[in-house]
């Protein structure tokens, strides 16, 4: 496998965390698309449309201000029967936030997801961090990066850098942000076609709660949420 360490890591990097789940098993010809950063109105829909064109079961790290912010959309992931995690609520990178605030941040996210499945932003949590969370979650990271966020490169080379460094197992990130819009469009249906060709399987991330969730999602609220946003629309 090639070198690119913007979007493959080698094992001797991920093992810095080694209870942190970088790749899935790799005995069966499957790989598990992820998405990070939404909902959002601009892009999520479309991602969602794709992946029911393609009947692919994907999982989405969205961050808590978003899920407050767009419900619907949120509500649209979960009933098209997709996986989802937390990402924090205001995508905070861990080495630049301390502790006690990083921590809050996160669970102010789970009260409104609930989800055992965590990734960090930028990947990069401090060894404090990490012993704490993997206490709590199942810490998903990634074995492809698509970089589809840069735009200093191509969006042929962000179809090559999937198509380039995935094995069976592999776990591939995308982003559904407005930065990354281009790229995206252009590269993951490009990509899931070829994947399909050579006969990869694509699922979802999903691992069983062995223990009561520490915070249980706050359903209500985001039922009144979305009732308030239909009878905005409703009004206008």
């Amino acid at each position: 496998m090639k070198l690119k360490l913007q979007v493959h890591l080698p094992e001797t990097l991920t093992k810095w965390f080694p209870e942190a789940i970088w790749k899935m098993d790799d005995t069966e010809k499957k790989c598990y698309l992820t998405f990070d950063d939404g909902p959002i109105p601009e892009i999520t829909p479309w991602v969602l449309d794709l992946l029911a064109q393609y009947n692919i079961k994907a999982t989405f790290f969205v961050v808590g201000e978003n899920v407050y912010k767009y419900p619907e959309i949120y509500q649209r992931i979960l009933d098209e029967g997709h996986a989802v995690g937390n990402h924090t609520y205001n995508h905070l990178q861990g080495l630049k936030t301390p502790n006690k605030e990083f921590f809050e941040n996160i669970e102010q996210t789970d009260r409104l997801i609930g989800s055992n499945l965590f990734r960090p932003p930028h990947g990069l949590v401090k060894r404090s961090q990490y012993r704490y969370l993997k206490q709590r979650y199942k810490l998903i990271m990634w074995d492809v990066i698509s970089c589809d966020y840069n735009r200093n490169i191509s969006k042929i080379e962000v179809l090559r850098n999937v198509l380039d460094f995935v094995r069976p197992g592999s776990i591939i990130t995308f982003h559904d942000s407005v930065k990354s819009e281009e790229n995206l469009k252009y590269a993951l249906p490009l990509a899931i076609q070829a994947l399909q060709g050579e006969g990869y399987e694509f699922k979802k991330i999903e691992f069983p709660k062995i223990r009561p969730l520490y915070i249980k999602p706050n359903k209500e609220l985001l039922e009144r949420l979305r009732k308030r946003i239909l009878r905005i629309a409703k009004g206008a």
